[in-house]
């Protein structure tokens, strides 16, 4: 195997909603060293700083509202070492909690199709990969954020397993949440994020599909990593 800490890379992990990038993305980082960037933790961060200021009410996304939001929007990573795993945090507060919500969750794909709201977390999302070393997980990540990327993997599964595992996470927090309204949840996410008119969730021709349906963590990264020492010795 190639020696991983002269040749670091950038590794964008795309797909649906649901399909545990973000756990999978945060293995990889730890497994090779790499810093880990969860892009849609920063959308979610957009998104509960607009619930919390009145640029959504009763579901209803005021999109001129949300963009004067964002000069105000600061989003910061810091390392838990409890978790293993970094936080998000808005304006200095911790927000890692509150982002996993179901209201949130109905309201980010709104809000992350506006323009001016992904040229910004774009912008500092390449700002974040410009040493390259890291593992970003979103849905544009390999077309718009990084299309260079040296290894992209496009995850999906069923949209029935998706919500799921969507369900079993909320209840273990203590969320009332029916099974019923996170698979809507769940389908009514695919088609905004494949619909929307700015950077819509699609594959890229060079990424590689990772359906993990039926695959356990374990099998996930054993996959991974013949992958990766592949394409580092290319």
């Amino acid at each position: 195997m190639s020696d991983t800490k002269q040749h670091r890379i950038i590794i964008a992990i795309d797909g649906f909603s649901s399909c545990g990038k973000s756990t999978f993305a945060k293995a990889i980082a730890a497994r090779l060293g790499y810093i880990f960037i969860d892009t849609g933790a920063m959308y979610r961060a957009v998104t509960l700083h607009a619930l919390e200021h009145g640029a959504i009410r009763s579901g209803i996304v005021d999109e001129e509202a949300v963009v004067k939001l964002l000069g105000e929007t600061a989003i910061t990573f810091r390392f838990n070492p409890e978790r293993g795993a970094s936080d998000i945090y808005v304006n200095g507060d911790l927000a890692e909690g509150k982002i996993r919500t179901i209201e949130v969750s109905n309201c980010v794909s709104r809000v992350s199709a506006i323009p001016e709201v992904r040229r910004k977390l774009v912008a500092m999302q390449q700002e974040m990969g410009r040493r390259r070393g890291v593992v970003m997980d979103g849905r544009d990540i390999g077309t718009v954020v990084f299309p260079d990327a040296e290894l992209k993997i496009f995850m999906t599964a069923d949209p029935a397993v998706r919500a799921r595992r969507r369900y079993d996470e909320l209840r273990a927090k203590g969320d009332d949440v029916s099974l019923e309204e996170i698979e809507r949840n769940v389908r009514e996410r695919d088609r905004a994020d494949m619909s929307r008119a700015v950077s819509p969730l699609r594959q890229a021709p060079d990424a590689v599909v990772l359906d993990n349906s039926r695959m356990s963590v374990e099998e996930q990264m054993a996959w991974f990593m013949e992958l990766f020492e592949r394409r580092i010795a290319e």
